[in-house]
């Protein structure tokens, strides 16, 4: 049953947040406010991802990120 309500909902992509790279909030944090639709939120020390579906591809997160490049976004209709 839940494959088929993530199939009817369209989870295109996947937002991941590396642990081994993002340095966590207090060193950076920087994705938190980059993203227009506030898919990141805070977890402990680190970044967490909510509803990745919301995200516009706009890569504005990426960008905020560097130079750790803890942030992947996975296009699945790409693979």
């Amino acid at each position: 049953m839940s494959t088929m309500v993530e199939d009817a909902r369209g989870i295109f992509i996947r937002v991941q947040v590396s642990e081994e790279r993002c340095v966590g909030i207090a060193a950076c944090g920087r994705c938190l406010p980059a993203c227009p639709v506030n898919i990141f939120v805070p977890r402990r020390d680190r970044i967490g991802v909510q509803e990745e579906d919301e995200c516009i591809l706009c890569e504005l997160c990426l960008q905020a990120c560097q130079p750790y490049e803890a942030i992947r976004i996975v296009k699945l209709y790409e693979q």
